[in-house]
């Protein structure tokens, strides 16, 4: 691979609209915008805004890469149906990254857990030690998730569950401000990837909350 790879990657997995643009270790656009719905709509400017901000048309870029979970299933679909219609329409490779690796790897430790909220009791966890991760995405309950990270010993906290992990864990683990992904670090991971051989596939760790009513099951 390169050093001056030009990569485009985005988030829209979980609580956050994220857009990087960079070429090789050189980050030439980024922007980050907390939200909790609306991706879908903020999505394709922000994506738009960030590659003028660059100063770069999507023909130049090398590759492409994007969170594939775990995360909200509309999140997720957002980022993921973007990105493959890009990887389609611009003939690009597209890499797909976690989301649990693209907030560990912002703490810029050499020793992680992700840990963020999933609702019900339960977190998603991921453990990462030297920029690889021990502990692949998992979901669990939050005590589980807590016992795994206690015996996985001191490290830095990150996710939305990492104010909670770090009162019950106390001294050795750093919670972080990092409660997010970053499309910044899902470049950079990214861009130190093999080009896989078919498009990335959503991350989903359980079935989605939504039910169809009775009645309809029933026809």
């Amino acid at each position: 691979m390169s050093d001056h790879s030009k990569l485009l990657a985005v988030d829209t997995a979980l609580g956050a609209c994220s857009v990087a643009v960079l070429d090789g270790d050189t980050v030439l656009a980024h922007r980050f915008v907390e939200m909790t719905r609306g991706h879908a709509e903020a999505l394709a400017p922000m994506v738009d805004e960030t590659m003028r901000q660059a100063g770069m048309g999507f023909d130049m870029l090398d590759r492409l890469a994007v969170t594939t979970g775990p995360g909200t299933f509309t999140g997720q679909r957002v980022g993921l149906a973007f990105m493959r219609g890009l990887r389609v329409g611009l003939k690009k490779p597209l890499i797909g990254v976690t989301t649990l690796e693209a907030m560990a790897a912002a703490t810029e430790k050499n020793r992680a857990a992700a840990i963020h909220d999933a609702k019900r009791d339960e977190a998603y966890l991921l453990l990462w030690e030297n920029g690889a991760t021990i502990l692949e995405p998992a979901v669990m309950p939050f005590a589980e998730a807590i016992a795994r990270i206690r015996a996985f010993g001191a490290c830095a906290l990150c996710g939305t569950g990492a104010p909670m992990a770090g009162e019950v864990l106390g001294a050795g683990f750093a919670v972080t401000d990092i409660r997010q992904p970053d499309a910044l670090w899902v470049a950079r991971l990214a861009l130190t990837r093999p080009v896989p051989a078919v498009a990335p596939a959503p991350l989903y760790l359980r079935a989605p909350d939504a039910k169809l009513p009775a009645s309809a099951v029933q026809r």
